[in-house]
C-alpha cells in the first residue's frame, strides 16, 4: 500500500474505505461522514501538508448505492505531490460536510457542485447557485438523468415550429 494511504488507515481505520493507486496517482476512499477531519489531517500534518486544493467534483452513478462520489484534488507545494480523496454520497441523504474550514478555496467549487448536482454542502458559509439563475428549480444539470437537451427544451422547439 502507498505510504500516505497507509498512514491514513493508521490515523483513521473506521474512516477508510480503499486505496487505489493507477498511472502513478494515489486516490483514497474515505468515509463521508469523515471527511473533514481526514482533510484537516492531509492539511496539518507536516510530513504531508496538502496545503492546497485544486478541484473538488462529483460522479454520479445512477446504478449505484450511494449514488453520488464527491472527490477532492489536494496537492502539497512543498512536497510536489498529489493525492484524490473520494467519498460516496447517497441520493436520499445528498449532503456532505463542507472543507472550506481546511481550504477557504474550497468554497466556490462546493457551491459549483451544489449547483450542477443538488450535492449539498453542510456549514458552508454561503451556499447558494454560482452557474445557474437564482430562480432555476428543474433539476441538476450534471446528473445522469438530466434530459441531455435540457428541461423545456421541447416545448419551446414544437413552439417556433409551429
Amino acid at each position: 500500500m502507498h505510504p500516505i494511504a497507509q498512514k491514513i488507515q493508521e490515523k483513521f481505520p473506521e474512516a477508510f474505505v480503499e486505496a487505489v493507486e493507477a498511472l502513478g496517482e494515489l486516490s483514497v476512499s474515505v468515509q463521508r461522514e469523515k471527511i473533514v477531519e481526514v482533510c484537516r489531517f492531509l492539511h496539518d500534518d507536516p510530513e504531508l501538508s496538502f496545503d492546497m486544493i485544486t478541484d473538488i467534483c462529483s460522479n454520479d452513478f445512477p446504478n449505484e448505492e450511494p449514488r453520488f462520489e464527491m472527490i477532492y484534488q489536494l496537492y502539497s507545494v512543498g512536497h510536489n505531490r498529489r493525492i484524490r480523496i473520494k467519498a460516496r454520497v447517497p441520493e436520499e441523504d445528498c449532503t456532505i460536510d463542507t472543507v472550506t474550514g481546511v481550504w477557504k478555496g474550497a468554497n466556490f467549487l462546493e457551491r459549483e457542485v451544489y449547483d450542477m448536482m443538488g450535492i449539498v454542502f453542510n456549514n458552508h458559509p454561503d451556499l447558494r447557485r454560482i452557474l445557474m439563475t437564482e430562480d432555476y428549480d428543474e433539476g441538476f444539470p450534471l446528473r445522469k438523468d438530466f434530459p441531455v437537451e435540457g428541461k423545456g427544451w421541447r416545448d419551446t422547439f414544437e413552439f417556433l415550429n409551429q
